[in-house]
This record gives structure tokens, sequence and C-alpha cells, in this order.
């Protein structure tokens, strides 16, 4: 390795196991079913490197192939259960989701942050509003997301300008807040209120409302949202109709959490 190579690429850094989860991580929910080379364009390896890991991942039982296709198996799930077994927060939180979706009569959600990310940890769909199927640990840019905006607006200043400087912000619809001074002006104004409403910023035609869940120390460790087609609810129903017993059930689950 050359002396220009950055520091992280340099002494405990395994480059090989790094590519071996770009290659996992080429597929997503609309690429479930990738041939070789597009699993080496998305990974960005080399077409013959990108041939082992997936041999390799197909041995592990991780990847099964198709003809000339490759698709992961529900076996990498083991990847990520081990995260989530360790934490308490999906348990705890699914069967409040549960309520809640009877409720209000929509797809609700929970989420935590991940840099610029929002991941899904927990969920009931209803309806199906979007273009792309959401399920556990599907991935969303924050700054788009009513949750994204209500778990950033939480974090002290300094680091929520360190993840912002270092997102795109990119553009998704017509409505998507680019700027940097804009979306801190809404995130001061979210951690004002306490809540945030979503409208089409993520995709046309969906609106959200979301609400943080405090740990037991005080601090947001997730935030739940109530999301529905904007045809049949309008931003003033999401906030007389759905708002209080979205609150209603992000206190009962931070109730839940003081026992954990």
């Amino acid at each position: 390795m050359s002396e220009n190579e950055p520091e992280e690429l340099r002494g405990d850094f395994v480059q090989s196991f790094a590519r071996g989860l770009a290659v996992i991580r080429a597929f997503d929910g609309e690429h479930p079913r990738l041939t070789l080379s597009d699993v080496a364009v998305r990974a960005e390896v080399p077409r013959a490197a990108a041939r082992r890991f997936l041999r390799t991942l197909e041995v592990l039982g991780y990847v099964r192939s198709t003809g000339r296709e490759f698709a992961l198996t529900p076996r990498v799930l083991e990847l990520g259960f081990s995260y989530l077994s360790a934490l308490s927060l999906p348990e705890v939180v699914q069967p409040h989701l549960e309520a809640l979706s009877r409720r209000v009569d929509e797809s609700v959600s929970a989420a935590v942050l991940d840099g610029a990310d929002i991941v899904y940890v927990a969920r009931v769909p209803t309806h199906r509003i979007m273009s792309v199927a959401i399920t556990i640990g599907t991935r969303f840019p924050a700054h788009a997301t009513s949750m994204g905006q209500v778990l950033l607006a939480q974090l002290p200043e300094a680091e929520r300008e360190r993840i912002l400087a270092g997102s795109a912000l990119e553009r998704l619809t017509d409505r998507t807040i680019t700027t940097p001074g804009a979306l801190a002006a809404r995130l001061d104004a979210v951690r004002e209120q306490g809540y945030e409403i979503v409208d089409g910023e993520l995709e046309s035609g969906v609106r959200s409302v979301a609400a943080p869940v405090r740990g037991r120390d005080g601090t947001v460790v997730a935030a739940v949202n109530v999301s529905a087609s904007a045809a049949r609810v309008s931003v003033e129903q999401l906030r007389t109709d759905y708002l209080p017993a979205l609150l209603d059930a992000t206190a009962a689950i931070q109730a839940d959490l003081r026992l954990v």
C-alpha cells in the first residue's frame, strides 16, 4: 500500500472485507437481482473480485444464483438481527406501533439515525403509498423525511452541522429542502415544536407526521411516524387527528423504555 493511501486503509483496515460488504450493499429493494457486471459496477470493485466475493457468499449461504443473476438470501438478516436483538427498542416499540396503526388506520414506522440517513427498525404497513417497498432496514435520507428531521433536530448543534456538512442534501422532489441554511432553520423549528410534518419532500403525494422517542436518560433514541396519502389525508388532519394519537404512542413507548 502506498504512502498516499488514506489513513483508514492502513494498519488494521481489511480492504477485502470492506469490498465484500460493498458487494452485499449492492443489493437493495430496487435491485434485488443483479448480474455479475451489475454487482461490480454498484460495489465499485473489479469484475474478477466481484465474482470471488459472490461465490464466497454463495457458499456461505448469503447469496444464491439464478442463471446469470444473483440475489441475497434471507440469511443476510442474521447480520442485522445481531444488532437488533441486542437493542431492546424494536421489541418495545412494535406493540405500540400496532396499536397506533389500528387507531389511525395508516402505516406507522419507527426509525433511528445512522449518519445522514434514517434506518427503519420497526413498522406496521397498511396502505401502500410509496413507489418503493419499506421494510426493516430500509434507509432514506434524513433531510427529506419527517422522522429524519425530528432526529436531526434533537442532535447537539455541532454534531448536526457535522452530519449535514457531509450530506449531499439530494433533491428528491420539488419540495425537498436542499439549502443548508433553510434546513437548519426548519430543524430549529422542529426542535422547538417537538414534532414534524413533511408534505411530499421524500416522494410526491406522501405526507407524514413524526415525533421523537426519548430513552431513560432523556436523549432521543428513535422517531415514530404516521404516513398517509396526500389524496386521502390533509396536512391539517395530520396535525389535528393523527398527531395526538402519535404523541400518545411515543409517550407509552417512553414509559416502557424506562422499565427496560
